[in-house]
């Protein structure tokens, strides 16, 4: 049986989770005041339905507690909202509550009212963007927590004709390659310590925040 999801607010953000949720085969429900928004989504193959979520007795025929996951993407538009609606998914049992934030405080109220996970999906984007901003040979960046970035970066010129082994790029920079990209193929392959690179390569590594920054700023390394 498909996994069942609850998406409320239909904005840029909320729209964008629940096409993607249903792309992956989960059972989304999307929820929202403005019927317009709700056309929307069901014109996406999506059940919608249009409903106040903060209403108590209306957020109960949506049957929040038979779902496996609850997303509560209202935006900044309405704070007091997500704050309401996140505390009222909780009340209902939902096994997992993912709520969006607008600012640290918001977040903060967010998790006393019980949110499992709180994103804010503009400051994530933001830091994953100012990576590829700064260094042009950064392809993607994701943070796992605060401690750790899955990243993806063309080789730098100087690395071309060496070898993982040869670089000891976790000595020396504590980078971990986890896999190799072809931009030839587009195939993606488990690093080989004795292959050789080629120009046309492209490292994902895991390493520390500030340690891409570090290897992009030693280019005799």
């Amino acid at each position: 049986m498909a996994q069942q999801a609850l998406v409320i607010g239909m904005g840029k953000f909320g729209m964008s989770v629940a096409k993607s949720l249903s792309e992956k085969g989960i059972d989304v429900l999307a929820i929202d005041r403005s019927k317009e928004l709700v056309d929307i989504v069901s014109g996406l193959g999506i059940e919608a339905i249009q409903l106040d979520a903060t209403d108590e007795n209306a957020l109960a025929q949506a049957m929040p507690s038979n779902r496996d996951l609850a997303i509560c993407a209202i935006g900044e538009e309405s704070k007091e909202s997500s704050i309401i609606c996140t505390a009222l998914l909780r009340q209902y049992g939902v096994s997992r509550v993912v709520a969006r934030s607008c600012n640290t405080i918001h977040a903060r109220i967010l998790k006393l009212v019980g949110a499992h996970l709180v994103v804010n999906p503009e400051m994530e984007f933001g830091q994953r963007l100012s990576s590829r901003l700064i260094y042009a040979k950064v392809i993607s960046d994701m943070p796992l927590g605060s401690d750790l970035h899955i990243t993806e970066i063309q080789i730098p010129e100087h690395f071309a004709g060496s070898t993982l082994l040869e670089l000891s790029l976790p000595k020396r920079y504590e980078i971990s390659v986890i896999a190799i990209r072809s931009t030839k193929t587009d195939a993606i392959s488990l690093p080989n310590p004795q292959a050789v690179l080629h120009t046309e390569d492209n490292l994902i590594v895991i390493s520390k925040p500030d340690a891409i920054a570090k290897l992009m700023e030693n280019r005799q390394s």
